[in-house]
């Protein structure tokens, strides 16, 4: 019988694999090789993440087309006229007013600035969490004029004690130095040490399974908890244990694993 650290090493081992990529909304920022569009449809395509799989994936592909398939450009050049396509785009509730919000905050943010990184990586100290750039993120964004007040509820916050579960995914997407050409590390000023692991149903079960979440509510607290627990396996790149504790879920097995101690 395997202990704890076992059967997340063989998990990932198991699902930390290339294939994981063509099912996954990872998929979308794979469609590019410029920075900035992996940025943006990375970001959306985290944002859009709840629901069927294969209905974000549509959906993201649906919003490449209506961008004339060159995100960063046509957030950066576009006309008011070329803002008609968005119309009447949505994903559950995520509609064209975010859409369009989010798209006119891209512009301004991308005629300053080369890389999202910034505004997820200026409030951080070296041995802090990704907390702070989450916040920082949320507070910016929700405080630009072309943001609409609705938007809030797609944008969570460590201060709303949200897991903020799609922007701690859409951060290990940029952050973390991959080895098997699945998240990307184009950013250079986060540590994969920072990153905090991204909490949904599938592995908020394993995890409580595994003995490695002892809270009861699940919350930002949680998430802290759950990535503590994690660096006691790997101190320089604690968040590879969601390739685990995702793929334990999808996979619909939380076996072979013993609840001893580590």
């Amino acid at each position: 019988m395997m202990n704890v650290q076992e059967t997340l090493d063989y998990y990932y081992e198991v699902c930390h694999v290339a294939d994981f990529v063509e099912d996954d909304p990872i998929s979308i920022p794979h469609l590019f090789s410029k920075q900035q569009d992996i940025e943006i449809m990375g970001f959306f395509a985290a944002i859009l993440s709840w629901g069927q799989r294969k209905t974000i994936i549509k959906n993201c592909k649906r919003l490449i087309e209506l961008m004339d398939r060159t995100p960063y450009d046509f957030v950066v050049h576009h006309e008011d006229k070329d803002l008609l396509a968005l119309e009447g785009f949505v994903h559950r509730t995520f509609n064209s007013t975010d859409l369009l919000g989010f798209v006119a905050f891209f512009k301004n943010y991308y005629q300053q600035h080369q890389s999202l990184e910034k505004i997820f990586s200026e409030k951080l100290s070296p041995d802090c969490h990704v907390g702070a750039g989450i916040q920082n993120f949320h507070d910016i964004v929700l405080s630009a004029e072309t943001t609409a007040p609705r938007t809030k509820k797609h944008i969570a916050a460590p201060s709303g004690k949200s897991t903020c579960k799609r922007l701690n995914m859409f951060l290990r997407w940029m952050v973390r130095k991959d080895d098997r050409g699945i998240d990307f590390g184009i950013w250079n000023q986060i540590r994969p040490a920072q990153l905090l692991c991204p909490l949904d149903v599938h592995v908020e079960r394993n995890a409580r399974n595994l003995g490695l979440i002892q809270r009861k509510q699940k919350d930002w607290k949680t998430v802290l908890e759950l990535t503590e627990s994690l660096r006691k396996f790997d101190k320089k790149d604690p968040v590879r244990y969601d390739f685990a504790l995702f793929g334990m879920g999808i996979l619909g097995k939380t076996e072979p694993f013993s609840l001893v101690s580590y």
